[in-house]
């Protein structure tokens, strides 16, 4: 789905059906280079929330930001800036080893964790926004 914004850049919505079904929002938008993501712990097959530790649902949340750098035609090397939310600042050091699984080489991009009170999700411990610039 394409629309023009008012400075006549395309805007394209990049569909992968991982966004909760259950929100008007998109899995990822792309305007000219720019795309930004968000991603939660939701299972893409059951749409269910990914239950368990910390380190189970910040990998799910990073494979489901990847699915969408994917769709775009990224990778997590497009990756500009992370911003990472949690429920717990004691879950920073699990989600901080599944992190380091998939961010590997230098340049890594800018990141910003932020602890807040709940996510929308119940259940939910960790969301992850970012924003790529492709080629």
């Amino acid at each position: 789905d394409t629309i023009l914004n008012p400075g006549d850049e395309m805007i394209e919505r990049i569909e992968t059906g991982i966004a909760p079904s259950s929100a008007p929002i998109n899995d990822a938008v792309r305007a000219g280079k720019h795309l930004w993501l968000v991603a939660i712990a939701e299972d893409p097959v059951t749409g269910e929330i990914v239950e368990g530790s910390i380190e189970a649902q910040a990998r799910r949340c990073i494979e489901n930001l990847l699915i969408a750098l994917n769709a775009a035609g990224g990778t997590l090397a497009n990756l500009l800036m992370v911003q990472i939310f949690l429920v717990d600042s004691a879950d920073a050091p699990g989600m901080n080893t599944v992190y380091r699984e998939f961010f590997t080489q230098q340049p890594f991009p800018v990141r910003a964790t932020v602890v807040v009170k709940e996510l929308l999700a119940k259940g939910l411990k960790i969301e992850i926004t970012a924003t790529a610039v492709l080629d």
